[in-house]
């Protein structure tokens, strides 16, 4: 509670705009001197991703996020904290995501395979799950272990997916990270290092979005998605999914509505694209352009207003739980609310794949 006491309010404002301004000055160097290298194409191929625009355009954005996400861990680690670096859940988070970080940059180096992707993911999992960073929906430890590893590959891959227009994956994550700290406050588990390094985030991915946002000028890549589904995916499991009654059923439906709401978007993006694509017979991991987005533009939206609509939908999810949570409704009032809401959007989705079911046949 220390930190955020009245006297370092100002403080911790300063270091996150300070984030920000770095944050514009690196991409701003990577826009000006990286006009070729790390450029994605839309070739296509097996584990690509198919953007929705045309240009080839560097992609070295995720290097600021991993660059802005060191600075804030640094600035942590020179607090006048008796945790310091020896809080094993910490290194966790730092450990994990600069492996996210170090597959996705492989990744946009060298294409790498699926295969190697993927065993980095389940390593971030593995390292999660030794530092005690578990999803306890059960009382078996081995079920929980399998459903943590689950959530961690599955959010990587579905950041992953999602970012295919401009604006989209950066914009939503500052939302995800903000209300994920927001609910850690009404929670009053004020925890020093995922302020500040989920600050830094928010402040890298605001200083990224004055390039990113369409039209935009640099890409996150791989280097970023992988990073921030590997950290997205480690402070949802500390901070909303293990809201749990001590005393309740096997199964408590309460506890996923933190997680389907504040996921809300690439939830149902992931879970519709790679169940039309099976059904048509094609790997849910071939790019194509076949995600809300782009079925949000085949209804006439400009990309701008495509981003704003994710944005806002985002935020709308995001708050209703924090209204749900900080009201404190019972199980029996909550569940219809966040599942109703979470399906009725599901099937919004549906509806609209069908109304443009003969414009994004994947040959």
């Amino acid at each position: 509670m220390d930190l955020f006491a009245q006297e370092n309010t100002l403080y911790v404002l300063i270091l996150f705009l300070i984030a920000v301004i770095l944050s514009i000055l690196i991409n701003g160097l990577f826009v000006k001197f990286s006009h070729t290298l790390g450029m994605k194409n839309q070739a296509g191929g097996n584990g690509d991703i198919v953007r929705w625009a045309s240009t080839s355009k560097p992609a070295f954005g995720g290097i600021s996020f991993f660059i802005l996400f060191l600075f804030s861990y640094a600035v942590y680690a020179l607090m006048p904290t008796k945790e310091l670096l020896i809080n094993k859940v910490h290194l966790a988070v730092l450990l994990g995501s600069t492996i996210g970080f170090l597959i996705g940059l492989a990744d946009d180096a060298y294409n790498t395979k699926p295969l190697l992707k993927f065993s980095g993911q389940l390593l971030c999992a593995i390292i999660f799950l030794g530092a005690g960073i578990v999803i306890d929906i059960s009382p078996f430890r081995i079920f929980n272990y399998l459903f943590t590893i689950f959530w961690v590959v599955g959010i990587m891959n579905s950041v992953n997916m999602l970012d295919n227009m401009d604006g989209v994956v950066s914009s939503i994550s500052v939302v995800i990270i903000g209300i994920i700290l927001a609910v850690s406050g009404l929670n009053g588990h004020f925890d020093p290092f995922f302020i500040i390094t989920g600050g830094g985030v928010i402040a890298a991915l605001i200083g990224f979005l004055f390039f990113n946002w369409h039209p935009s000028k640099i890409y996150m890549g791989d280097t970023g998605s992988q990073f921030l589904g590997a950290f997205l995916s480690a402070i949802s499991i500390v901070f909303i999914w293990n809201f749990r009654d001590a005393e309740g059923p096997f199964i408590q439906i309460k506890q996923f509505i933190a997680p389907l709401l504040i996921f809300m978007i690439p939830l149902i993006d992931t879970i519709t694209v790679s169940i039309r694509r099976m059904l048509r017979g094609h790997s849910p991991f071939v790019g194509g352009k076949d995600h809300i987005t782009h079925h949000l533009a085949m209804l006439g939206l400009k990309d701008n207003f495509v981003c704003i609509t994710y944005l806002l939908l985002a935020l709308i999810g995001g708050c209703l739980y924090l209204f749900l949570f900080y009201n404190n409704l019972p199980a029996k009032y909550m569940n219809p609310i966040g599942i109703g809401f979470f399906f009725s959007l599901f099937i919004i989705i549906q509806l609209m794949y069908q109304k443009n079911a003969h414009q994004h046949k994947i040959k």
